[in-house]
Parts: structure tokens; C-alpha cells; sequence
């Protein structure tokens, strides 16, 4: 064999060895020009406004940004999978997406709902500083890594309404044997008053009161409430929304399929959900009050805030469940003190600022 003849056959038996030597090293990481296919499951009736709408919007905000390199599509409750089955539609990768509210899920692990709402706890804006700016983030990922799911916030309802029932709430007394519709920790703390909570996706909630099967429910807030029509199966609709004063809707992504992705491809999903978190509460903002308007002065609806004697009753029922959930492990320890640190902060910050502000304004 000519010397030239050797050394080109060396150099290309090295050159393939090295390649095969990439393969089973390198990451499974997609290449620039492969086109993406994901699928997004949601606890939300399909299109339902701002939470259903909001999912569709995270869906396409992937894919423009993106320029089509991921197309996310959006399947509502029901579609694919129910409402409450979309966290482990994720785990497992049947959809490498999913919309919904960590509450949901405090049956495969109770300290995420720390990472929705705290009755009586933070609001909106102070719920999103708390996760990007306070450690939260940081602890909720840590709380989901072993189920192979990334969360992100993706959306705030901002501070509901207590609810619509169909009985009067005049004390303490009155909720006693009610049946009602009310997730996460404030069915606990209804169930810590007599009564008794329920667990029911949105797609449920008008016929359950209409046909008396519950008592009341809470979902939202005007805007959401008036599209479901439930001030047509309700007498009352009763404020503050103490047991959901911030809720955080989240993003969860299959932790495979996001770890897949180029690093463009991360950020465009990581920020997308970012965008959306905020104009959610921006949208609800700005269409809840128009939306009461028309419930109260179109549909005659009797609106009243809960009396004090109640909300006191409720929040210290509030404390008492939120300190023995902390007290279960040590994870749920971690994340309770890191939420309450920075809700210590924040409210002596807002006592002169945001409620001065309000009070003189």
C-alpha cells in the first residue's frame, strides 16, 4: 500500500470513530433545522376564556417564536385526557406540555400547592416576585424533579371572588354542612368548618349547582364566572376571594423533551411562559370589573362580602392547616419557610405602599 493511500484510510477510520464515539457520548440534542411537534394538556374546557384562551396563547406564542421549529398543540380537558390526569400525561411523555394549577396535584404531592395559592396569603404580583425573586422557583423545581416534569408560571388569576352559593352566609354557623366546590387548601379549611369541599373540574361546575348537587362553588372571578353562566344556578355571589388571593397557573414541561431542545428553543419556552404569566393577570385585570358590572346591573346578581366574624373564623382555620401541611416533612418545611420569609417582606413593604396608596387614592 502507497504511504499517501495508508494515511488516508487512517485518517477516515479515525474520523468514523470519533463520530460513533459522538453518539454515544453527546446528549440527544435536536438539530437546528428538525421541526417539533408537541402536544399541551389542559385542566380547562378547550378555548374557555383567559385560562383555556391563555393556554392557547402559550401554544402559539412557542410556536411564532420559534418561527414553527416547535408547534405546540392544544388539547383542552376532556380531548385527550381529564381535566385532573394531566400531570402524569407529562410525566410519562404522552404530552411534553401541560396547563393547569399545582393544587391540583396534592394528592401525588401535597406541599406543591405552596406553589398556587395560600389562603389569606400573597397576592398575584407578590406570588411572582416570591417565585423569581425569593427562591421559589428554585424549590418548586426541586419539588417536581423526581416526577421528570419542569414547572413554570404561566399565568395568575389575580385575587378571586369568595363564590356562588346557594345559601345564605351570615356566620360561621352557616357553613356547616355546606357542600361546596373549593380546591387546594381552602377545601381544607372549609372541611375544618363543617364542611364538606369537592374537587370538580370547570367543565362540571354549572350543572353540580344547578341540579343542587352542590351548594356553591368558587371559580374565578366576574369575568370567567359570567362565561360559565353560574348566575344562573347561584342566589349569591359572595366576596373576598380569601382562600385564592394570588393563584399561580403553571406551565409543567416534560423535563426529557425540554432537556432535548437547543439552547434557543429553552429560552423561547422559558420566556413564552413568562409572557403569559403576565398578560393573564393584565387580562383580568382589565375585563373583571365590566364583567361585575353587567352581572349586577343586566342579571340582577346579589353580590356580598362575607361578614368579618367569618373571615376571621377562616383565617385562623387558614393557619392552623397551613402550619400542619409545613409540619408534615421536611420539604414542605423548606418551602413553607422560604414563602413566609418573603411574605413577611413583602407585606411590611405594601402596608406603605400598595394599601396606603389605595386607601388615599
Amino acid at each position: 500500500m502507497k504511504r499517501r493511500d495508508f494515511i488516508n484510510k487512517a485518517i477516515k477510520q479515525a474520523s468514523v470513530g470519533v463520530v460513533a464515539a459522538s453518539a454515544v457520548t453527546a446528549p440527544a440534542i435536536v438539530s437546528a433545522d428538525t421541526k417539533i411537534k408537541w402536544k399541551m394538556v389542559t385542566t380547562w374546557p378547550k378555548n374557555f376564556p383567559v385560562l383555556g384562551t391563555g393556554a392557547n396563547q402559550l401554544a402559539k406564542l412557542i410556536t411564532e417564536m420559534s418561527d414553527g421549529r416547535i408547534k405546540v398543540k392544544v388539547y383542552g380537558a376532556g380531548e385527550l385526557i381529564p381535566a385532573f390526569e394531566v400531570f402524569d400525561a407529562v410525566s410519562r411523555g404522552t404530552a411534553q406540555l401541560g396547563h393547569g394549577s399545582a393544587y391540583y396535584w396534592k394528592g401525588k404531592v401535597e406541599e406543591a400547592q405552596f406553589f398556587s395559592t395560600v389562603p389569606f396569603g400573597m397576592n398575584a404580583q407578590e406570588m411572582t416576585a416570591w417565585l423569581y425573586y425569593g427562591g421559589g422557583m428554585e424549590l418548586w423545581r426541586e419539588t417536581y424533579e423526581p416526577f421528570g416534569v419542569i414547572p413554570a408560571a404561566a399565568g395568575n388569576t389575580t385575587v378571586q371572588m369568595a363564590g356562588w352559593f346557594n345559601k345564605e352566609i351570615n356566620s360561621a354557623n352557616d357553613l356547616k354542612g355546606l357542600k361546596m366546590r373549593i380546591p387546594g387548601l381552602g377545601g381544607e379549611v372549609l372541611k375544618r368548618a363543617g364542611g364538606t369541599p369537592v374537587n370538580l373540574p370547570g367543565g362540571e361546575l354549572f350543572t353540580s349547582l344547578k341540579t343542587g348537587a352542590i351548594d356553591a362553588t368558587e371559580w374565578v372571578g366576574p369575568y370567567n364566572d359570567l362565561a360559565f353562566g353560574l348566575h344562573k344556578a347561584a342566589k349569591y355571589y359572595y366576596y373576598p376571594g380569601w382562600h385564592e388571593p394570588g393563584t399561580t397557573l403553571e406551565a409543567i414541561i416534560n423535563k426529557e423533551a425540554f432537556n432535548a431542545l437547543p439552547k434557543d428553543l429553552k429560552s423561547i419556552v422559558e420566556n413564552a411562559c413568562k409572557v403569559v404569566n403576565q398578560d393573564m393577570s393584565l387580562e383580568f385585570t382589565a375585563k373583571n370589573n365590566t364583567a361585575l358590572d353587567t352581572l349586577v346591573n343586566k342579571h340582577k346578581v346579589d353580590v356580598r362580602k362575607l361578614p368579618d366574624d367569618v373571615l376571621e373564623k377562616l383565617k385562623e382555620l387558614s393557619n392552623e392547616v397551613v402550619s400542619e401541611l409545613a409540619a408534615k416533612n421536611k420539604a414542605a418545611q423548606k418551602i413553607h419557610d422560604s414563602y413566609n420569609k418573603f411574605y413577611k417582606q413583602v407585606s411590611a413593604w405594601h402596608e406603605i405602599s400598595e394599601k396606603i396608596y389605595y386607601n388615599v387614592r
